[in-house]
C-alpha cells in the first residue's frame, strides 16, 4: 500500500507536468495577479461550505444539542481530519479515524457512536453529491460548446458514482455487514470473528436507527450538504470573474460538477494532484476558449486548500495542548 501511494502521487504529479506544460505560466501568473483581495471571498466562501458541512455531521450525532458551542467542536475535529482526507490516497477516508480518536479522547463520544455519525455522513455527503452532479450533467448535456466525448464520459462518470453510492447505502440500511459476518462467523475455521460481530451489530444498529427514527434530520442534512455544494459554484463564479474569465453561474455550475467527479473518480492520487489541473483546464478552455483561465482557476483552488490544510495543522497542534475531559 505505500508503495502504492507512492506511485499514485508519481502518476499524479506526472499529469500534473503534461498539464503545464500546455500554458504560459507567465500568463497564468498574470492573471492570478489579477484576484488580489478577491481570494479573501474565495477562503469566504470555503468557510462558509465548511461551517455547512461541519453542522451536516453535527446532525447525524443526535445525542448532543445543535448549538453553537458543539459546532464549533465538530468543526476544530473535521478541521483536523480533514488534513488527512485531503493528502492520503484513500477515498477522502483516511483522515476518518483521526476524527473519531479526537472526539472519543477529548469531547468523550464513544467509537461506536463516533463510527456511526461518520458513516451516516459519509453517506449524506454522496448523495448530495449525487444530486448535485445529476443537475449538473443536466447542463452539460444542453451546454452546446461542450464536445461529445464530455458528455459521454461525464456520464458514464455519473452513472458509476451513482450505483456505488446507492450501494454504500443500502448495505448501511439492510445491515449487510451484519448478516455477512453472521454467516461467516458460523464457520469453525472463523469463529473468532464473533467477537468483534457485536461492534458491528451495534454500529448497525446505529446506522438503521438515524435512518428510520431521525427521517426528517436525515432529510434536511441531505438538503444542507447539497447547499454545500453549491457554494462551490459560486466559489467558481467568483474565480472566473476575479480571473477576467467571467461565466454564468449555469457554467460555473458544470465546471465545478466536472471537478468534483473527477476528484471523487481519483480518490487513489493524493488531493487528486494533477487529475483536478487538468479537468479545469479542458472544462474552462471549452468555455471560454483560454486554456489559461483553467489553470488559473485550479491555482486558485489549490491555494485555498494549502491554507485550510495549514489552518487544520494548527488546530491538531493545539489539541494535545488541551486537557481531555467529557464534554457532554
Amino acid at each position: 500500500m505505500r508503495y502504492l501511494k507512492y506511485l499514485f502521487l508519481l502518476v499524479g504529479l506526472g499529469l500534473l507536468a503534461f498539464v503545464v506544460s500546455e500554458i504560459e505560466i507567465a500568463q497564468v501568473i498574470e492573471r492570478v495577479d489579477l484576484v488580489g483581495w478577491g481570494i479573501t471571498v474565495i477562503l469566504g466562501l470555503y468557510l462558509v461550505a465548511f461551517v455547512i458541512d461541519s453542522f451536516t455531521w453535527h446532525m447525524t450525532l443526535t445525542f448532543i444539542p445543535l448549538n453553537l458551542t458543539w459546532l464549533y467542536r465538530i468543526w476544530k475535529v473535521r478541521m483536523v481530519g480533514e488534513v488527512f482526507n485531503s493528502i492520503l490516497p484513500m477515498a477522502s477516508m483516511g483522515g476518518e479515524p483521526v476524527k473519531a480518536v479526537l472526539l472519543k479522547k477529548y469531547y468523550d463520544i464513544g467509537y461506536r457512536e463516533g463510527t456511526a455519525s461518520l458513516l451516516i455522513g459519509k453517506t449524506i455527503n454522496m448523495l448530495a453529491l449525487v444530486i448535485f452532479l445529476a443537475l449538473g450533467f443536466a447542463l452539460m448535456w444542453a451546454s452546446p460548446v461542450l464536445p461529445a466525448s464530455y458528455k459521454v464520459f461525464a456520464g458514464i462518470g455519473l452513472f458509476a458514482l451513482g450505483l456505488g453510492t446507492a450501494l454504500f447505502f443500502f448495505i448501511q440500511r439492510l445491515k449487510v455487514s451484519t448478516i455477512t459476518g453472521n454467516w461467516i462467523s458460523r464457520w469453525r475455521f472463523t469463529r473468532g470473528v464473533e467477537k468483534v460481530m457485536h461492534l458491528v451489530r451495534d454500529v448497525d444498529e446505529r446506522l438503521v436507527r438515524f435512518y428510520t427514527r431521525h427521517l426528517r434530520r436525515f432529510s434536511w442534512a441531505i438538503l444542507l450538504a447539497f447547499v454545500n455544494w453549491l457554494v462551490g459554484v459560486l466559489e467558481i463564479y467568483y474565480s472566473m470573474a476575479f480571473l477576467g474569465y467571467p461565466v454564468s453561474l449555469t457554467d460555473a455550475w458544470i465546471i465545478e460538477a466536472a471537478a468534483q467527479l473527477v476528484r471523487t473518480s481519483t480518490f487513489f492520487i493524493p488531493s487528486s494532484i494533477g487529475a483536478q489541473e487538468g479537468t479545469f483546464l479542458l472544462i474552462c478552455s471549452a468555455m471560454t476558449g483560454s486554456p489559461v483561465a483553467g489553470i488559473a482557476v485550479a491555482l486558485i483552488r489549490r491555494f485555498r486548500e494549502i491554507f485550510w490544510i495549514l489552518w487544520g495543522l494548527l488546530l491538531g497542534a493545539m489539541f494535545p495542548l488541551k486537557k481531555p475531559s467529557a464534554a457532554r
